[in-house]
């Protein structure tokens, strides 16, 4: 049964707060691609009314998550080869500036927070035995993409970027979450970092595309191999 939502979030609302958490269910899988979202339902599992549940959905309506289909209600939105060069051509744009800017206009405070969520990653990432992508490391390397770019001082840049990098989380985990990485990931976050405390600003960007793309192509090639075992 999922969690019931309290009258105030701590970021303000029960609509807030739903917001999250399905969006959480959508970026696992728990909530399928074009699965049905009824108010109703909904709203009985997270003892909450239909106008907090219609919020949540606009918002991740507003995020890509979920389509809004007139006298059909909400789903969750498909997952697509063209979506995903999409999300990956602007990631490869929006990222890479909001790091330049960060690099050039970020403080002491920034950059500690940087190499103390690096740290953080890199004590999850040397885990014995840890099992590819689990919740720890989604955690951890969703702040760690998001302090490098938190100097930036535009939030909608940021927030853009967020998106971006939640849509691309989506694909991951639902293409890639079983398989390990035949690329070394760790390595290529110590790249970024050193290029960043470097204060290298196209060293940084660089190594940040190239992370990215890497990311993007290896969904991609397992993406087209299912379809082509589909057409089978």
């Amino acid at each position: 049964m999922s969690p019931m939502i309290p009258e105030k979030s701590a970021k303000g609302s029960r609509a807030a707060a739903l917001t999250e958490d399905l969006r959480s269910a959508i970026l696992r899988g728990v909530l399928a691609p074009n699965a049905r979202l009824r108010l109703e339902e909904l709203g009985a599992s997270y003892g909450v009314s239909f106008s907090p549940v219609r919020e949540a959905l606009l918002r991740l309506c507003g995020e890509g998550f979920v389509v809004s289909e007139e006298q059909r209600g909400f789903r969750v939105a498909e997952t697509s080869l063209q979506k995903l060069e999409e999300v990956i051509a602007l990631r490869s744009v929006l990222e890479p500036l909001a790091l330049r800017l960060s690099i050039e206009r970020g403080d002491p405070k920034w950059e500690e927070h940087v190499v103390a969520i690096s740290h953080r990653l890199k004590r999850v990432e040397e885990t014995p035995g840890r099992a590819p992508y689990d919740e720890e490391w989604e955690s951890v390397h969703r702040q760690f993409h998001q302090a490098l770019i938190g100097g930036c001082d535009m939030p909608m840049l940021m927030h853009f970027s967020n998106v971006l990098h939640d849509q691309t989380d989506r694909y991951r985990r639902l293409y890639l979450k079983d398989r390990i990485p035949k690329r070394n990931v760790a390595r290529e976050h110590s790249e970024i970092l050193a290029a960043v405390l470097a204060r290298d600003v196209d060293r940084a960007c660089a190594a940040l595309l190239k992370h990215t793309k890497q990311t993007g192509a290896a969904i991609q090639d397992l993406m087209i191999r299912s379809e082509k075992l589909k057409r089978q």
